[in-house]
């Protein structure tokens, strides 16, 4: 087997005319449709921009077909940088329809102020939900829902802003948690509470510390989900965050507890200085597990620890599965990683900004040869805050051939369609 890193440029073109700004979010799903012509993406008339609950982003997708003609369908005012609007095609459903999160005046729903909506592109009938989506199932039949108000207090980097910053909440709620919704119908029930995930394996570390969920996928055959449940006593200090990737039934049966990366934390000292903490200094760090895809119905890619080292790990989702690290030579730090949707032999991933160049490196691994292709480099920003900075994200098209991410190396903050045809033949 061939090991290393080997410089293999792809040809590299922005989407649109770059009169407005553009992104998608999250690596976690194609912004593809069915047919590969239409390319989902938020507009926004600002790079950068402290997020506030008025402002809009438009909704919309490019036309590939028609000179990347952009095609606005609604906006929404529930949305980040990282995730957008959770914006995504359903996949299943028949015809041409999307979905996204917005806010909603009034009291409705479990969680006042948001729901979601359902778009036919064809049509433009819109249906409502009452709450917002975090990941949509691949059969089109259900999504999971949490609190993005709960999220702004414990991510703000992955949740939905709110006036006057910061607010109390309850540390571990039996009310609230993962909720499953019915897309037909918009029925929805709480499958797991932020109380069970304390109770679930409990360590001494979770008795005062704040509880939250973040990285909720659900594996190809809709039948199985996975999620990092994290907790701390200081939200304001990424390195005092602690993790498990657990995985259940999308009734929230049969969880599983596949690691745990409870860690002493000296950060909790009261002469630490949270803001000597580099905005990426955490992505990189030897306790996080972050990432956490499905590769297949059973198995899961993250970055994470175990067996004390810290790697790409593949899990088997089973009581006491296997795990074994990934690229262990080549894969050394925390990226944005899935597998190829028609060849599990090619891994795309990338990684954090470089602390003195600022350059992110987006690439191909090879699992047959062990061979890390490097496709290109990407300068991010330095000026970015945390909140508002641009990860690549990298995304598959659907045939494979192709990649798309969002970033600011030209300036403006875009999305880029890379060519990977040549490398994954």
């Amino acid at each position: 087997m061939q090991h290393g890193i080997v410089k293999s440029p792809c040809p590299v073109r922005r989407v649109g005319d770059g009169a407005q700004h553009h992104f998608f979010g999250y690596y976690n799903k194609t912004n593809w449709d069915r047919s590969g012509r239409y390319l989902l993406a938020q507009q926004v008339p600002w790079k950068d921009a402290r997020l506030t609950p008025e402002l809009a982003a438009g909704i919309g997708y490019f036309d590939l077909a028609q000179g990347d003609r952009f095609v606005r369908v609604g906006e929404t005012r529930a949305w980040n940088w990282q995730m957008g609007s959770q914006l995504q095609w359903l996949d299943a459903a028949p015809g041409l329809k999307l979905i996204h999160n917005e806010r909603r005046d009034g009291a409705n729903g479990r969680y006042p102020g948001f729901g979601s909506v359902i778009v036919d592109v064809d049509s433009g009938a819109r249906r409502e939900l009452p709450l917002p989506v975090y990941v949509v199932a691949p059969d089109s039949r259900y999504a999971l829902c949490v609190d993005y108000r709960r999220l702004y207090v414990t991510h703000e980097t992955i949740g939905y802003s709110e006036h006057g910053g910061r607010f109390e909440l309850p540390l571990a709620p039996a009310d609230d948690g993962i909720h499953h919704m019915d897309l037909a119908t918009g029925e929805a029930r709480l499958v797991v509470s932020y109380r069970q995930l304390r109770e679930f394996h409990p360590r001494a570390s979770m008795e005062r510390a704040l509880h939250w969920v973040s990285h909720i996928e659900i594996n190809p055959a809709s039948s199985r989900v996975l999620f990092l449940h994290r907790w701390t006593e200081r939200v304001q200090d990424e390195t005092c965050f602690l993790h498990r990737l657990i995985t259940m039934n999308p009734d929230g049966s049969d969880l599983r507890l596949l690691e745990c990366s409870d860690h002493p934390l000296p950060q909790l000292a009261a002469d630490f200085d949270p803001s000597a903490v580099g905005t990426f200094d955490y992505e990189k760090s030897e306790y996080q597990i972050s990432h956490p895809l499905w590769r297949t119905d059973r198995e899961i890619v993250v970055w994470g620890p175990h067996a004390g080292e810290i790697h790409y790990q593949l899990y088997e989702d089973a009581d006491g599965g296997a795990v074994r690290a990934v690229g262990t030579d080549v894969l050394t730090e925390n990226g944005h990683m899935t597998f190829s949707p028609v060849n599990k032999r090619w891994l795309l991933s990338d990684t954090y900004p470089d602390a003195s160049t600022h350059e992110r490196i987006l690439f191909l691994y090879d699992v047959e040869t062990g061979v890390r292709h490097d496709l290109g480099s990407f300068y991010a920003d330095p000026k970015l805050s945390k909140e508002n900075r641009c990860d690549l994200h990298p995304r598959w098209s659907r045939d494979g051939r192709q990649v798309c991410i969002d970033s600011v190396h030209e300036g403006d903050r875009q999305m880029y369609l890379v060519d990977v045809s040549r490398i994954v033949g």
